[in-house]
């Protein structure tokens, strides 16, 4: 299984590729049981998810954003106030440079996380 990381994102190819030494007939049969096995995945996913979290709609999806948006300006805004005397950073400052930063990656990871949700079918969306 291949991953691409891309920015923040992490992205897995996960497609069926049959061995190359299987003969068509059971290429299929493996192919079918792989389809079951997605789908129960899948159904799973959507019941377990729609339990949990209910259903998505635009005000959720602005909540977080707004929260992942708020984060990253304090990530930003600290970074800023503690560059301004142009020394460098004392290990407590560093620390919580470091705490924001990882509250705002929390925040966007939950935002896309979100989004494939709904994405892949597992939450409801209002259309």
């Amino acid at each position: 299984m291949s991953v691409t990381r891309t920015s923040n994102v992490r992205r897995t190819s996960d497609h069926f590729e049959p061995e190359a030494g299987l003969d068509p007939q059971a290429q299929r049969r493996l192919r079918g049981h792989i389809e079951q096995i997605d789908y129960t995945a899948y159904a799973s996913n959507r019941e377990v998810i729609g339990q949990v979290l209910g259903q998505a709609d635009m005000a959720r999806f602005q909540k977080l954003a707004v929260a992942a948006a708020l984060a990253r300006g304090q990530w930003i805004a600290a970074a800023l106030a503690m560059t301004e005397a142009a020394q460098p950073l004392s290990p407590g400052e560093a620390a919580r440079l470091a705490g924001l930063r990882a509250a705002y990656e929390e925040l966007t990871e939950a935002y896309e996380g979100l989004r494939r949700l709904v994405e892949r079918g597992y939450l409801s969306f209002p259309g």
